[in-house]
């Protein structure tokens, strides 16, 4: 859609507006098929416009999403406007601070951001069973067994072999593992609360200090340790392991100031929701970055193998893939 006509759109709906120095300018942001402006009327006044993909089931709940988080207590964008025939959105602009661009700042300043997000992302999972019910007809499938062998079929499609070029013949048997199988399985039977789905630091905004979550539409009934290996174990920031239980340490206490029962398998399930988000991951970059041109995915799989292969190896029963990581190098 031509710029030119998304401002009229945007006089249109916002008469009230300062227009005389109205100016528009797109957004570069990740892989989304969907597009992002800037709208910016004065050095006080802008807004984000978002154009998305009608036939993509997902936007079309962006905006009763965010609504419902927000009426939860969760600090996300406030939505201006949504022209759901044009696939059009007109939202609060945060600014452009995410947590990724402060990965250079000390620990004590970044701490204290990640805490703020670990607050959001915790009433998230807090939330009861009863308030989220509501939101099941614009949620995407939850996490099961199914969607969690996917993440690691798509890790052994798009990553090993499409990247790494390795042969199908040789991932077959690995990518075939029972004990794969059975760690779906596994995962899938936890009891699921609301998830965020692609809680990174690049989907966190600082704002006067506070933490707000954008690109949630993917939000879906899943399990709690993803969210936090999804920040945790994220291929864009280098997080010391000091810092990574520090920040495990925290969670776990907000969660007890909700009321949520900390139990004995916590480390564990961590560990196993971390390979399959950086499968996810590593497998969204392959594609990305392979198949619809976005190269700049790329660079970060250096960081989210490395990553994998010590969550791997610390994993029982999938030796064979331990194996083939360490002969990537």
């Amino acid at each position: 859609m031509r710029t030119e006509l998304l401002l009229r759109q945007t006089r249109m709906h916002f008469p009230r507006l300062d227009v005389a120095e109205i100016k528009i300018s797109p957004i570069q942001k990740g892989g989304s098929d969907r597009k992002f402006y800037r709208i910016r009327c004065s050095a006080e006044q802008a807004l984000i416009l978002v154009k998305y993909n009608l036939e993509r089931e997902e936007n079309r709940h962006y905006v009763p999403i965010a609504n419902f988080l927000g009426t939860h207590g969760i600090r996300v964008p406030e939505i201006y406007f949504h022209d759901p025939d044009e696939g059009l959105i007109w939202l609060e602009d945060l600014g452009e601070c995410d947590i990724y661009s402060y990965r250079q700042e000390s620990w004590l300043v970044r701490r204290a951001f990640y805490e703020s997000a670990l607050d959001q992302i915790a009433t998230l999972h807090a939330l009861p069973e009863s308030v989220c019910v509501e939101m099941k007809e614009h949620l995407p499938a939850e996490f099961d067994a199914e969607l969690y062998r996917w993440e690691q079929n798509y890790f052994f499609k798009n990553c090993l072999g499409r990247y790494f070029k390795i042969d199908k013949v040789k991932l077959a048997p690995v990518a075939a593992l029972p004990a794969l199988q059975e760690i779906a399985q596994l995962v899938a039977s936890f009891p699921r609360v609301l998830v965020h789905r692609d809680f990174q630091s690049q989907n966190i905004i600082m704002r006067n200090g506070q933490a707000y979550l954008i690109d949630f539409q993917g939000m879906r009934p899943g399990l709690p340790y993803y969210d936090l290996a999804s920040l945790l174990y994220d291929p864009y920031v280098d997080l010391a392991e000091a810092e990574r239980t520090e920040l495990i340490a925290y969670y776990r206490s907000r969660q007890l100031e909700n009321g949520i029962t900390i139990d004995g398998d916590f480390d564990l399930k961590l560990r196993l929701c971390a390979m399959q988000r950086l499968m996810q991951a590593l497998g969204a970059y392959g594609f990305l970055g392979l198949v619809k041109g976005h190269k700049h995915f790329l660079q970060h799989v250096p960081a989210a193998m490395k990553s994998l292969r010590c969550t791997v190896a610390k994993i029982g029963n999938i030796e064979p893939l331990d194996e083939l990581l360490a002969e990537i190098g």
